[in-house]
C-alpha cells in the first residue's frame, strides 16, 4: 500500500472505501476498494477533503480483480451465455435463451484448484429461462498474477467452455397408453394428461395418443403408427412391472430397437426403459409416472428435448442424487433431486 496526492492517483487502485458524509443526507462508501482512479473522480475526492489516499500500484505482471474477473468469464462464456460488466469485482453469467444448461465440471474444478479464482455454477441439466443467472467469478485478492489469469483462460480454450445453454426442441410427441383395463374402458386413463402436460411444458407437441390393450403385437404396431405420422420422441405409458401381463419391455424390444436401459437407479422410476429406433428415442414409463409429481422421466425428458442421446453411463450417473425425498410440498428441481 502507498499513500499518494489524488492528482497523482489516477489509474491506480484504491485501496479500502472512501467514506462520504453529508449531514442528514447521506453516510457511504462513495468509492469502493479496488476503484481504479480516474480524473473526473479528483474534484469529488476533495470535495471529500480527501487530498491523499492509500492507493494500490499494479505491478507489471498483476491484475486488477475487475480485469481478472472479466477475462476468466469471457473464457466460461459457452454456447447460449453472455457476460455483465464487472460489479464489486465480480461478473455474472447469464442465459441468452430457455434451454438447458450444460456445466464442464471438469473444466470448472480446473480453473477452481487455480489459487486466488473462483467460479460458481448452477447444477448442470437445470432448465434455465431466458437472462436467468447460471455462475459468477471474481478474484479472492483485489489484485492477482496474470499468470493465474492466463492459465484460467487456457484452461477454458483447451478443455472447453465451463457453461453451456442447449435449446429446447420442439419435439413432436406421440403417446402409447397401454392396459387391457384401460382400453376397454374399465377404469379412466389418467396417464395420457400427465404425459401431454409434461410434454407441453417443455414446449413440445403431443401428436396423438393410442390407446391398446396388453398385446404385444398392438403395442408394436402403435409405435411404429406413431413414428410413421412424424413423432421424434415416442412416449409408451404402462405395463413396465414385471407381471404377467407387463409385456411392454418385450414390444420396445423385439420393435428393432437399441436398448439403452432397462431400469434405472432412480425412486421412483426404477422400471424406467430408454431405447433408440434410429435416432428417435422410445421411453417405457412406469405407473409412477402418473402417480409422482417428480420421476426419472423429468430427469431425462429435458435432455431428450435437447437432443442429447441418452447412453448407460448417463443412466448410470443418475444414481447419485436419485432418490426423491417425496417432501410434503415438492419444490423439484430446487432440491436434492436429479443432482
Amino acid at each position: 500500500m502507498k499513500v499518494v496526492s489524488v492528482e497523482d492517483a489516477v489509474g491506480m487502485v484504491l485501496a479500502h472505501d472512501l467514506t462520504k458524509i453529508v449531514s442528514d443526507e447521506f453516510k457511504g462508501a462513495a468509492f469502493k476498494k479496488g476503484h481504479i482512479i480516474r480524473s473526473e473522480d479528483i474534484e469529488s475526492l476533495k470535495k471529500m477533503g480527501k487530498f491523499h489516499i492509500n492507493i494500490i500500484e499494479l505491478g507489471d505482471n498483476e491484475v486488477h480483480e475487475e480485469e481478472a474477473a472479466f477475462r476468466i468469464g469471457k473464457g466460461a462464456c459457452g454456447e447460449g451465455v453472455y457476460l455483465t460488466e464487472p460489479s464489486e469485482g465480480k461478473v455474472s453469467l447469464k442465459a441468452m435463451k430457455r434451454g438447458l444448461l450444460k456445466v464442464n465440471r471438469i473444466c470448472l474444478e480446473s480453473i477452481n484448484e487455480i489459487e486466488d479464482i473462483i467460479l460458481s455454477t448452477r447444477h448442470s441439466g437445470t432448465i434455465v429461462e431466458k437472462d436467468q443467472l447460471i455462475a459468477g467469478t471474481k478474484i479472492i485478492p483485489l489484485v492477482t498474477d496474470k499468470d493465474k489469469v492466463e492459465l484460467a483462460e487456457r484452461i477454458c480454450k483447451e478443455i472447453g467452455s465451463v457453461v453451456s445453454v442447449k435449446s429446447l426442441f420442439c419435439l413432436k410427441v406421440g403417446v402409447v397408453v397401454t392396459g387391457t383395463e384401460v382400453y376397454n374402458g374399465i377404469i379412466e386413463d389418467k396417464f395420457a394428461p400427465v404425459l401431454e402436460e409434461k410434454v407441453k411444458a417443455l414446449g413440445g407437441n403431443c401428436l396423438d395418443v393410442i390407446f391398446v390393450p396388453d398385446d404385444e403385437f398392438l403395442i408394436k404396431e402403435a409405435i411404429n403408427n406413431q413414428l410413421n405420422n412424424g413423432a421424434e420422441l415416442v412416449m409408451v405409458s404402462g405395463g413396465m412391472a414385471v407381471d404377467a401381463d407387463d409385456i411392454t419391455p418385450v414390444a420396445i424390444k423385439d420393435l428393432g430397437t437399441e436398448v439403452i436401459s432397462y431400469g434405472s437407479p432412480v425412486l421412483p422410476g426404477a422400471m424406467f426403459m430408454i431405447a433408440y429406433k434410429g435416432d428417435i428415442p422410445i421411453l417405457g414409463i412406469p405407473a409412477c409416472g402418473m402417480f409422482n409429481k417428480i420421476t426419472v422421466l423429468d430427469i431425462v425428458l429435458p435432455r431428450i428435448f435437447a437432443k442429447e442421446k441418452i447412453t448407460k453411463k448417463d443412466i448410470v450417473a443418475l444414481a447419485h442424487g436419485g432418490l426423491c425425498l417425496a417432501c410434503e410440498v415438492c419444490r423439484y428441481p430446487i432440491c436434492p433431486m436429479g443432482k
